[in-house]
Order: C-alpha cells, then structure tokens, then sequence
C-alpha cells in the first residue's frame, strides 16, 4: 500500500512547472566597462566605455545565470580627447561601422551557491570568439537608497586583440587586453 504522502508528492512534481529566473535591467549609471593594456612596454593604458545597457537573468534555486551586455563603442573614454579620437577610428575600434561590442552569457559555473565564471561569447569588430568571464565578486540584495533588490558583480578576462582583428601597433601596443566589468542590474 502506498502512503499518501509519496503520491501527493510525486503529483506535485509532475505539475509544478519549471523555475522561473528573476530578470535584472543593468544600470547604466553603476555599469563601466573598462580596460587595461600595455603602452609601449612603459606603462598600462587604460580606458572605459561611458555607456551601455542590457540584463541579467538569474535563479538562485536552480543555479542559473546568464547575462548580455551591449557596449556603445563611441563611448571610449580615456580622458585624452585626442586618444579617444583613434580609439573610435578604424585601426582599433571602428565605432562607425561596429557601434556595439557584445558580451552575451547563457550559463554560469557555481561553486556551492556562488556563481562564478560566466560561459560566454564575446563581439568585437563583428568577430565573436568564446569568452569566459571571472567573477571576481557577485553579490544580490536589497539596494540601500533604492529599496529594491539588486545584482552587483565585478567581471574580468583577458583577450587578444588580435583574434578580433584589432592589430594596429602590435607589438609596441600590447596585444592582451585585461577587460574588467563592473556592473548593477535592478530587477525589473
């Protein structure tokens, strides 16, 4: 005889239905993605990208993660007007004809409950190569002055320019380039 508590409980897994992922809009005021890169060997180089948008999915139960961010690539800043100039040209980013780099996750590897590297692809100048990104910090809660809840997390990698076809000034500009992703995305 079967107890009725199996039953009730198998009958509850078969019309459950399955775990939804909360959905988080980045804050482009608390979002900078940034760079880092060898200047002639001298010193390290390094810019952000003013603006840029996008969103995070996230289901703590089921451990899943995935996230996209579009990067407005005329957005370089690096603080020399002059150097920003170049950077949005055709030897190095080219914003006119790739306006947006994109980096689009569509899972994450967990240890325990905390996510930490996000399985990804990476665009630059048309060209999308795998990209896994570190996260170096991922933290969820309800924001202090917004009262709603929020995902925050610093993301870094490190790319070869050239596997994208950026190889202007190589050697002397280094090819490695560290990318660092901070990022807050508010639920929606």
């Amino acid at each position: 005889m079967r107890t009725p508590t199996l039953a009730v409980a198998a009958l509850a897994l078969l019309t459950a239905g399955p775990a939804r992922a909360d959905s988080y809009a980045i804050d482009p005021r608390h979002t900078f993605p940034s760079f880092e890169i060898s200047h002639l060997g001298f010193s390290t180089q390094r810019g952000r990208f003013n603006k840029s948008a996008g969103s995070v999915k996230y289901d703590r139960a089921a451990q899943t993660l995935s996230a996209e961010i579009q990067i407005d690539a005329a957005s370089v800043d690096t603080g020399l007007e002059k150097l920003e100039e170049h950077l949005r040209g055709p030897d190095f980013f080219n914003a006119e004809s790739f306006p947006e780099i994109i980096y689009r996750a569509n899972s994450a590897r967990f240890d325990g409950e905390r996510p930490v590297v996000l399985v990804g692809e990476f665009t630059l100048l048309g060209v999308t190569r795998p990209l896994n990104l570190t996260l170096n910090n991922f933290r969820c809660g309800i924001h202090p002055k917004l009262q709603r809840e929020v995902c925050g997390a610093d993301a870094s990698a490190v790319i070869k320019r050239s596997d994208f076809g950026m190889t202007y000034g190589l050697p002397a500009i280094g090819d490695s380039v560290r990318l660092l992703i901070q990022v807050e995305a508010v639920k929606d």
